[in-house]
């Protein structure tokens, strides 16, 4: 079979760096023991086909592009029972492995990476680790820290669960065909947090609205809460931390016990 022809509307640019490649799937550390490793849009196998070669945890695979599945089914006999048509937004991973632990890589669809991720916060007790690659803009903003302009609502409620690291870019030459911005790398590790100590419907509200306004002080742009003075309140959203925030909630919940 000749290769997939890459489809503008599945957002999809193949990555042709083995090398690059192996660095993705090498990031894989097991963090949090789990044994199973879901791709998600494998494409031709760039990354699967080192992944395969890791016995120390089983690999599946996600892709909605039929033509890559056909592909896929021929070339990679070996994951033959896991090898899902399917769009992994719509996928219910409370019960994907039986309920199991498990890591997610991928080179991610740029049109749909920030879903994704919101997609994995939904199941996060059931994923403790994901690497792979994102536009580079996406990627930055993912592991900025407060006081950077790339700072979020992505950054916070990611990094409330998460320890991230940025781990190297790539240009546009790399991928067949070329996108037109460069790529970024990252590795995402479960923390210990468990629990917020807040609603954490509230805490998500919170931080968007004091994103929305990005320009605004929180005073401005949270106005509508009516919460009490807190020195917070003088700064503006991309100044504070993932506990800053957890405090601002705290504030908001006995100060405005609906917020949604």
């Amino acid at each position: 079979m000749k290769d997939v022809r890459a489809k503008k509307s599945l957002g999809q640019h193949f990555l042709r760096d083995l090398e690059a490649a192996q660095k993705i799937v090498e990031l894989m550390s097991l963090h949090g023991g789990y044994d199973q490793v879901l791709e998600i849009g494998p494409g031709m196998g760039v990354l699967t086909q080192y992944l395969l070669q890791h016995t120390e945890y089983q690999t599946s695979v996600v892709e909605l592009d039929r033509e890559s599945v056909e592909y896929l089914n021929i070339h990679y006999p070996t994951l033959k029972g896991r090898i899902h048509s399917a769009d992994f937004l719509h996928l219910d991973l409370s019960t994907f492995f039986g309920g199991k632990k498990f890591g997610i890589v991928g080179n991610f669809p740029y049109n749909i990476s920030s879903q994704i991720l919101f997609k994995v916060l939904d199941y996060k007790d059931f994923v403790p680790e994901i690497a792979g690659m994102f536009q580079k803009e996406v990627a930055v903003r993912i592991a900025s820290k407060p006081g950077n302009k790339d700072y979020g609502i992505l950054s916070v409620l990611l990094q409330a669960f998460y320890d991230i690291e940025y781990c190297f870019s790539l240009g546009p030459e790399v991928f067949s065909p070329p996108p037109k911005v460069n790529s970024g790398v990252i590795r995402l590790k479960r923390n210990n947090v468990s629990d917020l100590g807040v609603s954490e419907s509230k805490f998500k509200a919170i931080v968007k609205m004091g994103f929305n306004q990005r320009r605004k002080t929180l005073r401005n742009a949270l106005k509508a809460l009516q919460l009490p003075e807190n020195p917070f309140l003088n700064k503006r959203a991309e100044q504070l931390s993932v506990a800053d925030f957890l405090e601002l909630t705290r504030l908001a919940e006995a100060n405005s016990p609906i917020i949604e």
